[in-house]
């Protein structure tokens, strides 16, 4: 669990990226100063190094696409200029199917 020194870090971090201001540790200091808010003086130099050539905003949009996202959108293209379309769609037909199959309306404890 995050402590409330990095949370601040983050928050000023994220204040300066909406205001479209370059995160430094200096910068994350004064707002934390005028935030009445005191971390280990570490805290702000390690975030400005971490955030050093990142793009904040895609990393803030992009959250819900991780790792294992990638492959699966890459796949179905690879997928169709293979010409193996077809069978694809035929597979996900049939699990449609058996998923019918399983839930008929009724369970065993009803």
């Amino acid at each position: 669990m995050a402590s409330n020194e990095e949370l601040a870090c983050v928050y000023a971090s994220l204040i300066l990226q909406d205001d479209e201001v370059g995160i430094t540790a200096e910068k994350i200091n004064a707002i934390l100063k005028a935030a009445n808010v005191t971390v280990e003086p570490y805290w702000p130099t390690l975030f400005a190094k971490a955030l050093e050539g990142c793009d904040l905003k895609a990393l803030i949009t992009n959250v819900g696409s991780g790792v294992g996202a990638a492959p699966a959108a890459g796949a179905a293209p690879v997928a169709a200029a293979a010409g193996d379309a077809a069978p694809a769609k035929k597979e996900e037909k049939k699990e449609e199917e058996e998923e019918e199959d399983e839930d008929m309306g009724f369970g065993l404890f009803d």
